[in-house]
């Protein structure tokens, strides 16, 4: 009885604080399948993009799918950029940098199979800070690789939320608004 009134509780303090799960990836309905290009060969970002794709329901071309399969129709999800960089944040008494920031930086662009514009070129920049004794480096590459693999992570989860967001505003101005057509009803009678 009190799990009951215990998971009843955490419910209904997570839907007071207005968290919510998201949803699924809304991807045009005239949009046969999906192909990650990227100037970075073995990019990483993109197997992340191509299984987040794969996950919400969609159709994933990738670079060995024959082009006698049916490529032609198929949109694009351009990566233009992928430009990592370390940025010193702090020095000690000596100089010497102890603390860094690392900054991942992503320019991407996503066009439909005619060739027209879902989501014009735009750019996510991501970074993580990071501590970096200048006398000791034995954590800190392996640190350094795991907030790399956490930025990529989280850049391929920010493309796709861009890429929503901009295909859920624009089903919503193709929506007819009747809703303040109604309003004026009421307030003419």
């Amino acid at each position: 009885m009190t799990r009951y009134l215990i998971a009843l509780l955490l419910a209904a303090g997570l839907t007071g604080c207005g968290f919510h799960l998201r949803n699924k990836l809304v991807l045009p309905a005239d949009m046969p399948a999906v192909k990650v290009e990227s100037t970075t060969r073995y990019s990483e970002l993109v197997k992340l993009l191509s299984r987040g794709l794969r996950s919400s329901g969609a159709t994933v071309v990738d670079e060995n799918t024959p082009a006698s399969s049916g490529t032609a129709g198929v949109a694009r999800l351009m990566i233009r950029s992928e430009r990592w960089g370390d940025r010193p944040i702090a020095i000690d008494e000596r100089g010497r940098s102890q603390e860094y920031s690392l900054r991942y930086a992503v320019i991407f662009q996503f066009n439909h199979p005619d060739g027209s514009t879902v989501v014009p070129e735009q750019v996510i920049e991501l970074s993580r800070d990071y501590v970096s004794q200048p006398t000791d480096d034995t954590g800190t590459t392996t640190e350094r690789e795991i907030l790399a693999e956490e930025l990529r992570r989280d850049m391929s989860a920010s493309i796709l939320r861009r890429i929503d967001s901009v295909v859920r505003a624009d089903l919503e101005k193709l929506q007819p608004r009747t809703q303040p057509a109604a309003r004026l009803k009421e307030g003419e009678g």
